[in-house]
């Protein structure tokens, strides 16, 4: 694993927004615009890495399953922040009929510098995002700097042909419906539901798009609807299920989930029972149920303990916010306060070894290796100048030598 910097093409902005990714750029705080997609530089695997980080993907995405089973086993539901007993109830019934529900997709970000085994920082089970450029964009970049080479993504035909082969678990007769929040200021949610819809219709799938905040309820029939009134059978939303259950209608979600229900209920993508893997206290019951393995940290969901280091992460915590890192210096530093001027946390946290970022010139690098249908799918990797992984991450482009 090597980073080597490279001059851009001429014309980068235009070309990757034509390929679909719309926010080549990055807001700062000082309302300057810099690169979020970054092609100044790339990263260069050997074939024998790629194969190696294979493996550790599929052994970690199987060793998290084995993890969600036995939360639901022992029912430590409480020790993920998932306290009320019709959530409880609901993601109990969603795990025991995994097989009969939709799973797309997810994404692991590791810790990987090419000298030692990759460590799982976390994983991000239910609305992963950076999807698109992985896919596309550097894919493109690649045939036309490096023609001939190969990398590690075939992101775009496992997804295709995971809609062909879940196709069969999906109710007939209705569009599945890809749904986004009017929340999302920079676009990343719209353009990531917008790619996986074309996936889907490339699926042979008949597909619409649609916001959050225009999905309606329908008292009379006891339905989920569209602006027309129409029946949303299936819906696929960039929404976290732990704001879904919290919303208004979020009782209305659960009580007509498609769990081996009736005509009148609603099949999500990704199911409930994503809120397992999704929840940073998954780190903690990993290294309970895998002590000393060398692709995890150490991690607990009391504190601490003999940690000498360590980086505290919200359960529920989303682009780096509310994160607490202790370095071995006086004080801890805190990092990613949300809009509102609150913290994630309130849900409580868990406590993982610090293992700081690899550092190239400079740049800390994480690798997002993605997870399709359950099987090792492709790369995404992210650069930041700061010890955490936030919105002002930069995307780079890799290849295989």
């Amino acid at each position: 694993m090597h980073r080597h910097r490279i001059e851009p093409r001429p014309g980068w902005q235009q070309t990757v927004e034509e390929q679909g990714l719309i926010y080549p750029l990055t807001r700062y705080p000082d309302d300057s615009l810099r690169p979020y997609w970054d092609e100044s530089a790339y990263y260069a695997f050997t074939l024998p890495e790629v194969e190696a980080l294979e493996e550790v993907v599929a052994e970690l995405h199987g060793m998290c399953l084995a993890a969600a089973d036995h939360i639901v086993a022992e029912n430590r539901f409480a020790e993920l922040g998932i306290t009320d007993p019709a959530v409880v109830a609901a993601v109990t019934a969603s795990w025991h009929r995994r097989a009969e529900q939709p799973s797309v997709y997810g994404r692991f970000d590791l810790r990987y510098d090419g000298t030692g085994p990759a460590k799982l920082l976390e994983y991000n089970a239910d609305t992963p995002t950076s999807l698109v450029e992985a896919a596309g964009p550097q894919w493109f970049w690649m045939e036309e700097r490096f023609p001939g080479a190969d990398q590690w993504n075939s992101l775009h035909e496992r997804l295709v042909a995971a809609w062909q082969r879940q196709a069969a678990l999906l109710p007939p007769g209705r569009p599945v419906y890809f749904a986004h929040s009017h929340d999302d200021e920079l676009g990343e949610d719209q353009m990531t539901v917008v790619y996986l819809m074309e996936t889907a219709r490339q699926a042979g799938l008949a597909t619409r798009g649609i916001a959050m905040e225009d999905i309606g309820w329908d008292p009379l029939s006891g339905r989920f609807v569209d602006e027309q009134y129409g029946f949303l059978r299936t819906v696929f939303k960039l929404y976290p299920w732990e704001w879904l259950v919290s919303d208004d209608f979020g009782a209305h979600a659960l009580r007509t989930a498609d769990l081996g229900g009736g005509s009148g209920s609603t099949l999500w993508i990704e199911p409930l029972w994503k809120m397992l893997l999704s929840n940073k206290a998954l780190l903690a019951v990993l290294w309970e149920l895998y002590p000393g393995h060398p692709n995890l940290l150490p991690a607990h969901l009391d504190g601490p303990r003999d940690l000498a280091e360590w980086i505290a992460k919200p359960l529920l915590g989303r682009e780096g916010s509310g994160i607490r890192v202790f370095d071995g210096l006086p004080s801890e530093q805190l990092y990613g306060i949300t809009p509102d001027g609150s913290s994630y946390g309130e849900e409580g946290y868990c406590w993982q070894q610090f293992a700081p970022l690899p550092d190239f010139d400079g740049n800390r690098v994480v690798l997002g290796a993605w997870v399709v249908d359950g099987e090792p799918a492709g790369l995404g990797i992210r650069e930041s100048a700061g010890l955490i992984t936030d919105e002002y991450a930069r995307f780079l482009p890799h290849i295989i030598r």
